[in-house]
């Protein structure tokens, strides 16, 4: 009797790993949860990209709701969202402040030339440091910040017409009442 049980542990075992990995596969990567909803956003002090002897802080923005957006001139996936940004800033009245991470100021210049600027400023973070406070593992991600300058959404991978429509504008709207 003992040694059927003993050879039962390894086929239960097996089934409850077969079980977590099914689970695994069924889950959405971009759906996980921040640690950081619902705390405040931390505080940088970085420089302007096209102004870089200016100064700007995250207690700028307090008392409006705004979206922080990660991108980088590197990022494949930037550049699939950046039109949507271009054209969400011509229509809705929501700042956006773009956080280039860890990417050369020429380099970043260039690409919001060639593509457009969505952004009312868009702050240096070269060595990535930043990213890591808000803990950023891939570019693009976006957080929506309130007027308290807490975080109340971020969103991982590029931003979809999807996601704006039916999470963020919602969120936005709700946040400016």
């Amino acid at each position: 009797m003992k040694k059927k049980l003993l050879l039962m542990i390894p086929l239960l075992v097996f089934f409850v790993l077969a079980g977590f990995f099914i689970v695994g596969l069924n889950r959405n990567p971009r759906e996980i949860p921040s640690p950081l909803i619902g705390k405040a956003a931390p505080a940088f002090a970085l420089p302007d990209l096209n102004a870089p002897e200016k100064i700007v802080e995250i207690k700028d923005f307090k008392g409006q709701v705004w979206l922080l957006n990660v991108w980088a001139s590197w990022c494949v996936s930037c550049r699939e969202e950046h039109p949507l940004l271009v054209e969400f800033a011509k229509t809705h009245d929501v700042t956006i402040v773009g956080l280039n991470y860890k990417d050369k100021a020429a380099d970043g210049k260039a690409w919001l030339r060639q593509f457009g600027n969505p952004y009312v400023v868009s702050v240096m973070d070269a060595d990535g440091r930043v990213g890591i406070d808000y803990g950023v593992y891939g570019v693009p991600e976006t957080f929506l910040i309130d007027r308290q300058g807490v975080i109340q959404y971020k969103q991982i991978g590029a931003i979809t017409d999807q996601a704006l429509s039916e999470i963020i504008l919602p969120k936005i709207k709700e946040l400016k009442r």
